[in-house]
């Protein structure tokens, strides 16, 4: 099966479990971590929810020092040192990718663990940006055992990039109660 550049990926919460969802790609149906809350229609900053809804994928972030730079249609930026996403309401940056200042609250991209090396920026909370409404919504690499995240979506590396070679710039991701 071939995923059209314009499709809409469908992640659909797994049956009996809050934090974990199906996802259909091009090989199958695959296993992804949510958010600790589950899926929720009103998302709030820190409330470790997935938001509902329909939503483009704006950018894919990748650490350059770990892997290869990722095929696919979208726009691509390696992560460099100090890159962080603006997770504070009251801050005229939030829900954007900043550079890291000292004393900053902002979540650092590039981090010890695994979890940031290839990032899909969803445009959750984005045009416009609402305070308060939830910030750093990806989908990215799953912690050990597919553990509940702080609100993203969590697929295998192999998954996201098999995902990532099939996606264009009219994709999206849906999320499904």
């Amino acid at each position: 099966m071939r995923i059209k550049r314009s499709r809409t990926i469908v992640v659909n919460r797994a049956p009996g479990r809050l934090a974990e969802a199906r996802v259909l790609l091009a090989h199958g149906v695959k296993r992804a971590a949510l958010g600790r809350s589950g899926i929720r229609a009103l998302k709030r900053e820190g409330d470790g929810a997935t938001p509902l809804g329909r939503f483009p994928i704006r950018q894919v972030l990748y650490r350059a020092d770990r892997v290869p730079r990722p095929r696919t249609r979208l726009p691509v930026r390696a992560i460099r040192d100090g890159d962080a996403w603006c997770e504070e309401p009251a801050d005229r940056n939030y829900n954007r990718l900043v550079k890291l200042a000292p004393g900053s609250s902002a979540d650092r991209l590039k981090r010890a663990d695994h979890l940031y090396d290839l990032i899909l920026v969803l445009g959750h909370n984005d045009r416009p940006r609402v305070r308060g409404l939830g910030s750093a919504i990806f989908m990215h690499l799953p912690r050990e055992g597919y553990a509940p995240t702080a609100g993203c979506i969590a697929l295998s590396m192999r998954d996201l990039q098999t995902l990532l070679a099939a996606l264009g710039s009219k994709s999206h991701i849906r999320l499904m109660p």
